[in-house]
């Protein structure tokens, strides 16, 4: 029966590569000792040299197999290597991998010692190797090296389940069913006779079971579909109601139980068409952001439980329905959280605008086969990218990966992203970059426009604003209310527009970047929200689309000083809010209601309100007051902001995603220190030095001593191995932050 071992704990480290490093018995003890998620170097949070990281290292990891694992197969299982990566049984090589986003398997049976010590040794190759997609050129993100994502071992009998594509059907039918393709694989000499079960249950509860017995050849790896027809009572799975199946195949000789697989599944339509997009026969508009993976200091190396949490923030905190993995599959912690959540999901393969020789190529469609092999049983995904970001067109290459996609999952569309018009159309759906907007009056252009097509097409903007105005969390307020109303702009023009299916900004979070782009310091502060997730303006106008009764919204674009804006003054004030209607109170005085601009932005479900005149606030040598914003909904006063007239530095707090960790070496949260004014609003130009203390059983992932920036920053703390708890205070030179603890259990 399958056995999966945790393979995560107590490998050695180097920072080197030598070839005596494979040999059993080599004396590693002096090496560090680390836990996977690893990153092969922590960085600063910017301006460092991004070739740092760019070197060959060594990991070691030593182990035992029990006797009674002599005839199975055992199968180590890497989810992501940055680049390239040798694997090294006892000395000798067993198996390489090409690509530092997608998952490969080693069979090491024919290697192992059982009951003795046994030496894994991995070369990690994380240079920006020209055979290596996305290299080869220059790319707009940093690939961090190491063993970035989680390892495992599998103990298997000789004939096992390599892979599950379970298939729902007639989704939209009273009566729905599932064709399940069973993938098995028979490393035996003999002919196997084997019972193939699928079930499907929910919460528990089976609903269907269907089995038929197959023969499997010698040396063969061979597929078999299972229909689960005449499903009644089952749920879609959608953006409000994300309900999961479980679906679990075994296989059987007699009474025995030989090795079994499990997945989740959801019943659902999602279709791109030329009208836009459908979600179980109904249009919607899909509201999104492009998410790269990247952390301060550890870069991808980050645990489950962040992983799910960035999923959690564009869905919960930014009000989004879609997220672009760009540009590359993701980890599928956080592709598991979007299935549970109800995030659309647009993931595509690795790579930016290059495209290298025949070779560079063929790592391209094998990233192609492994992305889609390993997350075609997910509802969230609906559109795979078989095509280079940004890249030219390249007619051969691209009806291939085209090909490559269809023949693995007919269920799904293809989408390539690109920013010239015209280009030709090989993929379902036509997804296009377009930066056209630069805050004037053209916010996006006509879909012919683009295509060159004489008809309408499958179509969705894929990237807008971004580079055209980074904007930092500290910039001056005018600069922030304009990124934040151009991420409008464009979203309220594409709502408008029955041939734009979806718009996508980029991005979510501020990413570091190779030094020819960004602004020098090794970041693109292109997100509405900074490397820590905390937001910026922008990311106050995608909460607002929230629905009320979920999460009232009610933010201000603005600082309310009277001197940071040219000239003076905060007007014209827009005030980002999913309410019915906003009224100020200056000095306990109604200045009037405010409603949102339905009339100007009749795209958005909930268009900010804007104001063009406060009395008492207009001229230099006039008082400025404090203020108070009351948001209502139905009449009832759901919400308040209030700004004070002398912000002063009043306390440091400390906010934690999580008061519980596992306490496995490995498990973290993030943690943001603000430095807040009298009534709780970040000071967004205070660069105070802060120092971080972390005692008991926990580590901080990033300096001890560091500066806010622009008020606030986050950091990441680690659990040990030990349960207790981790203490965290933090201070400046003018306050002292309350202690917060965390348990690890």
């Amino acid at each position: 029966m399958r056995q999966v071992i945790e393979f995560n704990h107590n490998w050695r480290y180097k920072e080197e590569w030598k070839a005596e490093f494979v040999s059993p018995g080599f004396d590693d003890s002096s090496w560090e000792k680390v836990h996977v998620p690893h990153t092969n170097l922590e960085l600063p949070y910017n301006y460092f040299d991004e070739k740092s990281y760019q070197f060959i290292s060594a990991y070691r990891k030593t182990f035992e197999l029990d006797q009674s694992f002599q005839g199975k197969r055992i199968l180590v299982n890497f989810e992501a290597v940055m680049a390239y990566a040798e694997v090294y049984l006892n000395g000798r090589l067993v198996g390489s991998h090409k690509g530092g986003y997608t998952p490969f398997s080693l069979d090491l049976t024919d290697h192992v010692l059982f009951g003795q010590e046994n030496v894994l040794t991995v070369q990690v190759d994380s240079r920006e190797r020209d055979d290596i997609p996305p290299f080869g050129h220059m790319i707009d993100y940093l690939c961090y090296g190491g063993i970035y994502r989680e390892v495992s071992l599998s103990i298997l009998d000789p004939l096992y389940i390599k892979n599950v594509f379970a298939k729902p059907q007639k989704v939209l039918e009273e009566k729905k069913q599932v064709e399940t393709t069973v993938f098995l694989k028979n490393t035996s000499a003999a002919e196997e006779n084997i019972t193939v079960e699928v079930s499907l249950s929910r919460e528990g509860k089976e609903i269907a079971r269907q089995k038929k017995t197959v023969i499997v050849s010698p040396g063969a790896e061979e597929s078999f579909d299972i229909c689960l027809t005449d499903l009644t009572g089952i749920k879609l799975w959608d953006i409000d109601n994300p309900n999961l199946y479980d679906l679990k195949v075994t296989l059987s000789k007699g009474k025995e139980q030989t090795d079994s697989f499990h997945t989740r599944i959801g019943f659902r339509e999602a279709v791109v068409k030329p009208d836009g997009f459908y979600l179980n026969g109904e249009k919607i508009m899909l509201r999104g952001l492009n998410r790269h993976q990247s952390f301060p200091y550890v870069g991808y190396a980050m645990p489950e439980r962040v992983q799910k949490k960035d999923a959690d923030i564009l869905k919960y905190e930014l009000g989004l329905n879609l997220v672009r993995t760009s540009h590359y599959p993701q980890s599928r912690h956080f592709l598991d959280r979007c299935d549970e959540i109800g995030l659309m999901v647009f993931e595509e393969i690795p790579g930016w605008q290059y495209i290298g020789d025949e070779e560079w190529q063929e790592v391209a469609k094998e990233n192609v086969r492994e992305m889609i092999e390993r997350d075609w049983n997910r509802p969230s995904i609906f559109l795979w990218g078989v095509r280079i970001n940004e890249s030219q067109d390249c007619h051969d290459f691209y009806r291939e990966t085209n090909r490559i996609a269809r023949e693995l999952d007919p269920t799904r569309q293809t989408g390539g992203v690109r920013y010239i018009e015209h280009s030709e159309l090989l993929e379902d759906v036509y997804t296009m970059n377009d930066f056209i907007h630069s805050g004037g009056e053209q916010i996006l252009r006509d879909q012919k426009q683009v295509t060159g097509l004489d008809e309408y097409v499958p179509y969705m903007v894929c990237e807008f604003n971004g580079h055209m105005f980074p904007t930092k969390r500290f910039d001056q307020e005018e600069r922030l209310m304009e990124h934040a109303l151009r991420h409008l702009r464009v979203q309220d023009r594409a709502a408008q527009d029955p041939h734009i299916a979806a718009a996508i900004g980029w991005c979510a979070f501020d990413y570091n970047t190779h030094f020819e782009f960004g602004s020098g310091d090794r970041i693109c502060h292109h997100g509405v929200m900074d490397m820590f997730r905390i937001p910026k303006f922008a990311a106050h106008f995608y909460a607002s689309q929230m629905d009320p009764k979920v999460k009232p919204v009610l933010e201000p674009a603005t600082h309310w000083t009277r001197g940071d804006r040219s000239i003076g003054g905060v007007l014209p004030l827009v005030i980002f809010t999913n309410c019915d209607a906003v009224e100020g109170f200056v000095g306990g005085q109604s200045i009037g209601k405010f409603y949102p601009a339905k009339d100007k932005f009749p795209g958005v479900p909930h268009p900010p309100a804007m104001i063009t005149e406060i009395p008492e606030t207009g001229n230099w040598g006039m008082e400025w007051p404090s203020i108070e914003f009351v948001g209502y909904l139905n009449g009832e006063r759901v919400t308040t902001r209030r700004f004070v007239k002398n912000p002063a530095a009043t306390e440091l707090i400390i906010e934690v995603d999580d008061r519980e960790l596992r306490a496995d070496g490995i498990d973290a949260t993030r943690v943001v220190f603000k430095l807040v004014d009298q009534v709780g609003n970040i000071l967004p130009y205070a660069m105070e030095a802060i120092q971080i203390e972390v005692e008991g059983e926990g580590k901080l992932i990033g300096p001890k001593i560091t500066s806010l920036i622009g008020g606030a920053i986050g950091a990441w703390i680690k659990s040990t191995e030990n349960p207790g708890e981790i203490r965290i205070t933090a201070k400046t030179n003018s306050r002292q932050a309350k202690p917060v603890v965390i348990r690890t259990v």
